[in-house]
């Protein structure tokens, strides 16, 4: 019987997932360890996920016995332009993942048998509108790695297990497609607890967990039903992207989810993700590159709806960059973010790329609200000309790899009141393991604060313009919502009492001493 309810199918994963790690211990070391497992998890949705596809075509076209699986690959080819115009990928029979993992533990070239496969199946999409979304989606899954062993023998010995464990999840007769968890997402934040200490630290990649990517979500589509499209200019693995989908339902984002990521390891798992998701490839364009000096997407329309968590204080190109300053994303503040300090280099970039009737919700470093030089400069602009809508202070040690109390900054361009409301959500949280979470009720209470510009003592408060320009445009949340004083009150008449009591029953205990002392002295004479 497959797990049913999501705590069950959660822990059926991760139970997988550390199985796979005790398997492969001693070859594939710490964060190297991720692409194997997701990238076999990725090679075996795709592969079910095509078969449900062309099953439910045959099966409603009168052929009710209809498997895919069991179909020669002479008998398939006739499928494969209409299957990879749709789809956007065709993976022949005999190169699905139930039938590899079938032959596995007998087949002598398996590392052969997968690199053909991985091949083969990038290779359906060229000279197709799909290519750009397939090319290099296995680079990462390097079977021929001596990470898996000295030799061939034992390198396919760990790919049969590899295969055997994933091929174990049981998610019921569905399988993807009706389990209850996000398994692909489930599965990079468990492998990313697993590895916490190299967590946020392998080439820039940072991971968002999933209630704050769900936080940020109904922020920048608060009040909508549904958004043109939706943009992250960091997008890492995807993970904040997808939240639209559950948010919204992927239908109501009506032109797809966009993004960019400058590592070419995550950034072939933000792809990944969408095909696991079932974000057909006409509605995503993830691009590969850096966002700050080669943005893509320059000739797409605004988007409305726009979420990122960048990299923290990141080096970049900054004033050494003649070119920047003229740039038409940075030239508006009059100034460019400290070289050290890309922060409000993404702010401005977003900005920029937001819609009219758009909103952003960005995680920012602490130290972006308060410090001098050119990033108050930019927050000056910022605020001079009505963007910031919301700055809200969110718990420490909510992220992976990092204890830091971060905050999120809520852009729109078109506002109707001249005020910035502040919310000091740090004690919005619960602690689970060893990092603290937002659970559903946290983020109602932020959310419903947001939307209704609620203003509650000690943790929100609505801050007019022109007062946050007199504070050297300060957007540090503690400098507005006063902290609850949760020192003990005393009455001081009571503590005068307490203390002329202390003194009166002193006086009186030397008056007792003074006379047994001199009794004692009477009964010595």
């Amino acid at each position: 019987m497959a797990p049913t309810s999501k705590e069950a199918q959660r822990a059926e994963l991760h139970k997988i997932i550390w199985r796979i790690a005790n398997d492969l211990r001693g070859s594939v070391d710490g964060w190297d360890f991720k692409s194997y497992v997701l990238g076999i998890l990725f090679y075996r949705f795709i592969s079910e996920n095509l078969t449900a596809y062309l099953n439910r075509l045959e099966r409603e076209a009168g052929d009710a016995d209809f498997d895919y699986a069991k179909l020669s690959d002479k008998d398939a080819e006739f499928g494969r332009k209409d299957t990879v115009d749709e789809k956007g990928f065709y993976i022949l029979p005999s190169d699905l993942f139930a039938n590899v993992c079938k032959r596995a533990a007998n087949d002598e070239n398996l590392n052969e048998t997968l690199s053909r496969v991985f091949a083969d199946i990038e290779g359906s999409a060229v000279g197709t509108a799909s290519e750009d979304d397939l090319k290099g989606l296995f680079h990462d899954l390097d079977v021929n790695s001596p990470k898996l062993g000295p030799t061939v023998a034992k390198r396919n010995e760990k790919l049969v297990k590899l295969l055997d464990a994933i091929g174990d999840l049981d998610f019921g007769n569905g399988g993807f497609s009706e389990n209850t968890i996000d398994a692909f997402g489930d599965a990079y934040e468990y492998l990313m607890t697993m590895y916490a200490s190299g967590a946020g630290k392998s080439g820039g990649e940072f991971f968002t967990p999933q209630e704050v990517s769900e936080l940020l979500a109904r922020i920048a589509v608060a009040g909508k039903k549904a958004v043109n499209k939706v943009y992250d200019p960091a997008c890492g693995s995807g993970s904040l992207l997808l939240k639209f989908a559950k948010v919204l339902g992927k239908d109501n984002v009506r032109q797809g989810f966009f993004g960019q990521e400058i590592n070419l390891t995550t950034y072939n798992l933000a792809r990944i993700n969408m095909f696991l998701h079932d974000i057909n490839y006409e509605k995503f364009d993830i691009a590969h590159g850096d966002t700050l000096t080669d943005p893509a997407h320059w000739d797409d329309e605004p988007f409305e709806a726009i979420v990122s968590n960048p990299p923290y204080s990141i080096n970049w190109e900054g004033a050494s960059n003649p070119l920047l300053i003229n740039d038409p994303r940075f030239s508006p503040a009059g100034v460019l973010a400290p070289k050290g300090y890309a922060d409000l280099a993404f702010t401005m970039h977003m900005l920029h790329w937001l819609a009219v009737n758009g909103t952003a919700a960005i995680v920012e470093f602490p130290g972006v609200m308060y410090r001098g030089g050119t990033e108050q400069k930019i927050r000056k602009y910022l605020i001079d000309n009505n963007y910031i809508d919301t700055v809200i202070q969110l718990p420490p040690d909510l992220f992976f790899g990092t204890g830091i109390q971060t905050c999120i900054l809520v852009l729109k361009k078109s506002r109707n009141e001249n005020s910035v409301l502040f919310i000091n959500a740090s004690a919005e949280f619960k602690r689970v393991g060893n990092k603290n979470k937002l659970l559903p009720a946290n983020q109602q209470r932020i959310l419903d604060t947001h939307t209704g510009r609620e203003i509650v003592e000690h943790f929100s408060a609505l801050v007019p313009t022109r007062q946050i320009a007199d504070s050297d445009y300060n957007l540090s949340v503690t400098a507005w919502v006063e902290v609850k004083d949760s020192r003990e009150v005393i009455e001081i008449a009571e503590l005068n009492k307490r203390i002329a009591d202390i003194v009166a029953r002193q006086a009186e205990l030397r008056t007792q001493v003074d006379t047994i002392i001199a009794g004692m002295e009477g009964d010595s004479a």
